[in-house]
């Protein structure tokens, strides 16, 4: 039993040390995490006057998963290519008497973000650089809450599903495991919402950010 017990030990202490040493020119891996995301702007006033929307008070953030694969080229200097699947939302109050309360906004994205980094220590990075993302799918509550609220036969009409961003945040790699911390904005809006009927013709946008916490692991 003991030499059994000796043996993983000794196992365990050589991969540990494998891990450790581990520090090539290109990886190759898999990552996981959760974001905390948010979606600001202004409020939408109809042709009444009336605020159909109140975005003002939305600072609640939104818990979803993200999880994908990354390429990183270079040690000291890098480039890190990822794709990866995003849930990203907001709650949003209504100010109208149709919906009264908060609405939880959900949406799944497609995101390509491509870092450029440099390594301070052996152990810390740094990384900044633009991102495409995709709108997969959306829970559809704004779009219901939004005609809801303004009782008409016409639809607001959310058709912009590809938005351009930046990602900016410092990482931690431990041999083939890696912590990153992200924060991540938009610059262009993630939800537009073009409003007509026999009253009132009416355009607003929403831009989006959140912070990103992931582990990942380097296959190769």
């Amino acid at each position: 039993m003991k030499k059994v017990l000796l043996i993983a030990l000794c196992a365990i202490g050589i991969n540990f040390s494998a891990s450790a040493q581990y520090d090539p020119a290109f990886r190759f891996g898999v990552k996981a995490g959760a974001n905390l995301s948010n979606i600001n702007g202004n409020d939408l006033a109809l042709g009444s006057g009336s605020n159909a929307f109140d975005f003002k008070d939305n600072s609640d953030r939104t818990l979803g998963f993200t999880g994908g694969v990354f390429f990183r080229f270079g040690r000291n200097f890098y480039i890190q290519p990822e794709v990866s699947l995003s849930q990203k939302g907001a709650k949003f109050n209504f100010d109208n008497s149709v919906n009264d309360g908060k609405v939880d906004v959900r949406f799944s994205n497609l995101d390509v973000p491509v870092l450029f980094g440099v390594r301070i220590a052996k152990f810390f990075r740094i990384n900044a650089g633009p991102m495409a993302s995709y709108r997969l799918s959306s829970n559809g509550k704004l779009n219901d809450s939004f005609n809801d609220a303004t009782k008409s036969d016409s639809k607001a009409d959310f058709n912009n599903k590809l938005a351009f961003g930046y990602q900016a945040g410092v990482g931690f790699d431990f041999g083939r495991l890696s912590l990153d911390v992200r924060y991540e904005g938009n610059f262009n809006d993630i939800v537009k919402v073009n409003y007509n009927n026999a009253t009132t013709a009416s355009q607003f946008g929403k831009k989006s950010n959140l912070f990103q916490a992931t582990l990942g692991f380097a296959i190769f």
